[in-house]
């Protein structure tokens, strides 16, 4: 494929390879790509349709739902729920999954999403995203219920994120690698301009929120601390430190020139309950997908993301992804201790 190959020639092209594809594939990647670029507009123009601020309601994980999440998380219903090519979805934003209204077609796909991953950042202007991932029905022709959404990562369709920086990327995996696209404004079309994105093995980059290091265990501390010691330190090397608080927009870096992400467990989080920050149905398994396309690697610490066995809807993990060499290495330190 080459550059100026919009995003729906490529879906439709890589879909005729497939084997028994029938075409609703490439018409629900259609349907996200329209509501993404409704959400581009929409952030775009934030200010000035007084869409910033809090909506005044809380989402199931009691964070204060900012207006532009609850018309995200609209938008993206409104473009995918009509066109019969999706059984349920399941959203950060909603408690519960969201049944297909009875005048519209099921279809056999169920989808998750994050409608704007990042809120917290709008009101200062810094980059936010949508994450989603696509998972198939079971063929037993019944309503989708709850359960059939909890399926490891492993077993997605496709999975990607729309990035709305100073250009709107949409970036995709369907299981073949991964391919970024950038919104021409003059046309309204994404273009293919990142084929082939790989995550560089060799780095000198992390992301983490240190003004939690005192919570962390002890394997998280131990990597930290030999970056922060440079080059006199274990590794040889001096690292660059990086928090954006914006998952979308960390793991966009990482693809584009490698690093690693961690949000690890920590006391704070434990003695909450909590077994991480970040979801696994909505954040961590999409993303998974996308950096182990891309080459990388993704664990929860001791184990891969992607095999896990979700429990809930909303449930939480810790999250390390990025560049295979340091995410082993990670491991490594999680297993010894």
């Amino acid at each position: 494929m080459h550059h100026g190959t919009t995003i729906t020639q490529f879906i439709a092209e890589e879909q005729r390879h497939a084997p028994g594809a029938t075409g609703e594939f490439t018409a629900l990647l259609n349907d996200i790509v329209t509501a993404c670029k409704m959400i581009s507009n929409q952030v775009n123009h934030g200010a000035l349709v007084g869409a910033l601020g809090s909506a005044g309601s809380e989402n199931i994980q009691g964070e204060t739902q900012k207006k532009l999440d609850v018309l995200s998380n609209q938008m993206f219903i409104q473009c995918t729920e009509w066109s019969g090519h999706v059984g349920a979805m399941a959203s950060e934003e909603m408690d519960e999954i969201y049944e297909i209204p009875k005048e519209y077609p099921r279809g056999k796909y169920l989808l998750t999403f994050d409608p704007l991953d990042g809120s917290s950042n709008i009101d200062v202007n810094v980059s936010v995203g949508t994450i989603f991932s696509i998972l198939r029905m079971a063929d037993n022709a019944g309503d989708a219920t709850e359960r059939d959404f909890l399926k490891a990562g492993t077993e997605q369709v496709a999975a990607g994120y729309a990035l709305y920086g100073p250009s709107t990327m949409m970036v995709l995996t369907t299981g073949n690698g991964v391919n970024g696209f950038t919104l021409d404004q003059n046309i309204g079309e994404f273009i293919l301009t990142h084929p082939n994105m790989t995550i560089p093995t060799e780095t000198a980059e992390f992301a983490i929120n240190a003004s939690n290091g005192r919570f962390w265990e002890a394997p998280v501390k131990r990597y930290v601390d030999e970056c922060l010691a440079g080059k006199e330190g274990p590794r040889g090397k001096d690292f660059n430190m990086r928090w954006i608080a914006s998952m979308v927009a960390e793991v966009h870096r990482i693809l584009t020139r490698g690093g690693v992400f961690m949000y690890p467990i920590d006391s704070k989080m434990v003695e909450k309950g909590l077994g991480g920050k970040l979801r696994l149905l909505y954040e961590a398994n999409p993303m998974s997908f996308v950096v182990e396309q891309a080459g990388g690697a993704s664990i929860t610490g001791k184990e891969r993301i992607m095999e896990m066995q979700p429990e809930g809807l909303h449930q939480r993990v810790p999250v390390i992804l990025g560049s295979r060499d340091e995410v082993e290495r990670l491991q490594g330190y999680h297993n010894e201790g």
